[in-house]
């Protein structure tokens, strides 16, 4: 199945977790949020969100600096 992922096609496993993306992008232990369809996903529901076809999923990467 097809997602967008940060504007680009992602293939995924048919109804994967958001959990299971994040994991997968080995990105489980870093500062990020995640958007799909342009709503917020909090870290307390990534396991419990099915991702469906052609969802739009944006994931921001929090950087230090001032």
């Amino acid at each position: 199945m097809e997602i967008q992922l940060n504007g680009a096609p992602h293939q995924i496993r048919s109804a994967q977790l958001v959990a299971d993306l994040i994991a997968d992008l080995s990105l489980m232990d870093k500062a990020i949020a995640v958007a799909v369809n342009r709503q917020i996903i909090p870290r307390s529901c990534w396991a419990d969100h099915a991702l469906q076809a052609n969802d739009k999923v944006d994931v921001v990467r929090a950087i230090g600096g001032g």
